[in-house]
């Protein structure tokens, strides 16, 4: 299944959007909406991640937006694994109540580390609560880009994606390596990772090979 993430546009924007596709991922970091309008698109039908970044709001600001969307129909909640202690538990025992699966994500966009410590990370991802974990990291060379992917060897309940060109391919085999979902942007204009694929574009290379990734 390809997420289709939804970042710098209005709230028109985003529901015209929400409208055509099967999943999607709201960035409240990257998105001017307010209380009311995070209630509104989460109620819409379809797959939705709430996801709200640190750096643009405060923490307090943070946990009332995904609050607001766990509440409104989230099906996945995406939160850091270095999201603060108190704020992390409080969100996972909220979506637990309604029903909501638990992305813990860690990202590091310098590298990506041996296949030891992603591992390691992994479990401390699973121990924070996690239903699916998220590893994303730049891929610089061939190493880091095995590295990643072997991690769907021995590991259930992942989604492990490269950042960077050298990763692309993550993106494109993470669904048919057992990931959940694959992100990719909803246009040109509104990537939020180095080496984001376009939806349509995504489509179109897997209806080419005949891959069903529903």
């Amino acid at each position: 299944m390809i997420c289709t993430v939804i970042a710098y546009k209005s709230f028109e924007e985003c529901r015209e959007i929400i409208s055509r596709e099967q999943c999607v991922e709201l960035r409240l970091d990257l998105l001017d909406l307010t209380k009311e309008q995070v209630e509104e698109l989460f109620s819409l039908p379809s797959r939705k991640v709430a996801t709200c970044r640190p750096g643009h709001h405060s923490d307090e600001d943070r946990q009332v937006l995904l609050e607001t969307a766990v509440r409104n129909g989230a099906t996945y909640l995406d939160i850091e694994l270095e999201m603060p202690g108190r704020l992390q538990q409080n969100l996972i025992k909220l979506a637990k109540i309604h029903q909501c699966k638990i992305i813990v994500s860690y990202h590091n966009h310098d590298g990506t580390p041996p296949l030891a410590e992603l591992k390691r990370i992994i479990g401390k991802c699973r121990k924070a609560g996690a239903d699916i974990v998220k590893v994303a990291c730049r891929v610089n060379n061939q190493h880091d880009l095995a590295n990643l992917v072997g991690l769907y060897a021995g590991e259930k309940g992942i989604i492990a994606i490269g950042m960077g060109k050298e990763g692309l391919i993550s993106r494109l085999v993470a669904p048919l390596l057992g990931a959940e979902f694959t992100y990719a942007s909803a246009d040109a204009t509104s990537a939020t990772a180095s080496g984001q694929l376009k939806s349509d574009e995504m489509r179109v290379f897997y209806e080419q090979y005949g891959l069903n990734i529903n």
